[in-house]
């Protein structure tokens, strides 16, 4: 870890009574509030607060990004310049005044570079047209400027990688090659929203440790939005805590996690998983019976063409994967991005053809069966008893399907129920995941992230499945959301007897949900057993490498840390 970055006593932006207001139909939804705050240089500052709260919106309208029909409609940003101040807010959305101030004084970095990086042009392409919108140099001198960025952020073979698009990079790279674009004129201030929300902790460690150590280089000022308390107290030398468009609470890090003085920053603090917490009841005495028994499951993808279009060489997605799931037992799943956690689980509903091995399920009714080698119809069949809950409600929802549509699917597909009776198991099943009955004839954009994750376990459990393989349902929540579906998706297993396969990068939330655990790494399974033996005395150097790259949320544990 690189040493503590220097903070200095000079302000280099103010914010003063921000607010940022959204027009919808025949309301305003008042997104930022009179919030105020300083930043210094070299300094880092959190802003935390659930979904909603407006600490997205607070750091877009810094740089005038603010999504329309959202507009800033009152406050000031100022920013120092050296030789004066210069109010954002007076400056527009448009124009050289603005363009001036992006990139060159004050650089931003997004949670899903993806989405921030064109697919269509290559990394170096992005890089350089950045330079040059700032710079007034030649096209060689900054191909050579961006190589070195890139070698900078430590992406191997920096100039093959220019030549690269952003598709063929992983998740950790994707966000370097974007910290290097954002780092390319050289800006006083980085704002990073959510940048490592999408990354295993690994990568996550590594993202974190490379902005402190650019931030300790360039003296830059760092404002980080995140939901992450582990890596708030890991980073920051300030926090700022938001709710529902206002500021609560701003205090130094230890002080804030020492003697938060607000009830919703305790409630905040509080709802926090860690990775010491045990499971708050006993691990389920699960029954001696198995309900899956997967066995030297196998799946190659391949890679390269020869001779007549044959594959010469394969990646092996899944090699030899050996595990049970017992009823009513709740089975984790970990590991890297690319490590085949998610490939296990959508192979075990044959969303890709095995290559080989067994996955035997055993059905309520009837002898076991091998779902590696069932046909559609044999597949259909267990639909009703095997579901699936992805990670990202916005996508696996339908948005031209009301909230009744998507919840009663799976009743018309697998059930015999009238229309009356579809109606009221959709309107019970609302009201047993936490959300009003009466919302069936509204769509998906109408409901927060947490909520559409609600509606998708509803779907999820309306045909009173068995097996429920849940891939990193609760990774795009925030803490205390997360809190609420985990001990949702629990008392739905106590109440319906449901076994879980549950895939998640992060350790706390399988330390806090799980049974017994899997690490994967690269395809295989090199580490299986109960949750707190695997948490608390990891035996494979990979675990015990993934363990210890989990931010932990206290601060008391940094280096730089009052004693």
């Amino acid at each position: 870890m690189p040493s503590e970055p220097v903070m200095s006593d000079e302000t280099i932006l103010k914010v003063r009574n921000l607010s940022v207001d959204f027009p919808i139909q025949k309301s305003v939804v008042h997104a930022v509030k009179q919030v105020s705050f300083d930043l210094k240089r070299g300094e880092t500052l959190c802003v935390v607060g659930e979904s909603g709260s407006g600490k997205s919106v607070t750091a877009r309208a810094i740089l005038q990004l603010v999504a329309k029909p959202g507009a800033i409609t009152g406050g000031q940003i100022l920013l120092n310049t050296g030789s004066g101040e210069v109010d954002i807010v007076k400056l527009g959305s448009r124009g050289l005044a603005i363009r001036e101030v992006r990139g060159r004084r004050i650089a931003m970095i997004f949670q899903e570079p993806m989405t921030s990086l064109s697919p269509v042009h290559t990394i170096g392409h992005q890089i350089v047209e950045t330079i040059l919108l700032h710079e007034k140099i030649s096209k060689e001198e900054a191909r050579k400027r961006a190589a070195a960025l890139l070698g900078r952020v430590r992406i191997p073979e920096p100039e093959k990688a220019l030549d690269r698009y952003s598709f063929e990079f992983s998740g950790g790279m994707r966000q370097r090659a974007m910290i290097a674009m954002a780092l390319s004129c050289n800006p006083e201030i980085l704002i990073a929203d959510e940048p490592t929300t999408a990354l295993d902790v690994t990568t996550q460690a590594e993202i974190l440790s490379l902005i402190r150590e650019l931030q300790r280089d360039r003296g830059m000022a760092v404002l980080f939005i995140t939901h992450d308390m582990g890596v708030v107290a890991q980073i920051a030398d300030r926090v700022m805590v938001m709710f529902r468009g206002e500021k609560v609470e701003e205090a130094g890090v230890f002080d804030l996690f020492e003697r938060p003085q607000q009830a919703y920053t305790r409630a905040l603090l509080g709802s926090v998983l860690k990775l010491e917490t045990p499971a708050p009841r006993p691990p389920r005495p699960a029954a001696e019976k198995p309900i899956a028994k997967i066995e030297n499951l196998e799946l190659h993808f391949p890679l390269n063409a020869g001779f007549m279009g044959r594959p010469t060489n394969y990646l092996k997605a899944i090699d030899g994967v050996s595990l049970t799931i017992n009823q009513g037992e709740t089975v984790g799943v970990v590991g890297e991005s690319g490590s085949g956690k998610t490939t296990l689980g959508r192979t075990l509903l044959r969303v890709y053809d095995p290559t080989g091995g067994q996955v035997m399920y055993w059905p309520s009714n009837g002898e076991p069966v091998d779902i590696a080698t069932l046909n559609k119809a044999g597949m259909k069949s267990l639909y009703g008893e095997v579901r699936m809950v992805f990670q990202d409600p916005h996508s696996s929802l339908n948005p031209r399907m009301t909230i009744y549509q998507t919840i009663s699917e799976p009743l018309r597909t697998n059930t015999d129920m009238t229309e009356r009776q579809m109606m009221d198991r959709v309107s019970e099943l609302l009201a047993r995941v936490g959300l009003p009955p009466d919302i069936g004839d509204r769509y998906p954009h109408a409901f927060s992230g947490g909520q559409r994750q609600r509606i998708s376990i509803a779907r999820a459990v309306a045909v009173r499945p068995r097996l429920i393989i849940a891939d990193e349902p609760t990774s795009a929540l925030d803490v205390s959301l997360r809190h609420q579906v985990l001990d949702l998706m629990r008392d739905l297993q106590n109440e319906y007897g449901l076994s879980y396969l549950f895939i998640s990068h992060d350790i706390s939330v399988i330390r806090y949900f799980c049974d017994r655990v899997a690490v994967m790494k690269n395809g295989k399974i090199v580490e299986v057993g109960d949750v707190v033996q695997i948490c608390e005395n990891p035996q494979h150097a990979y675990t015990q490498n993934l363990i210890g790259a989990v931010p932990r949320p206290d601060p008391r544990l940094r280096a730089d840390a009052p004693q």
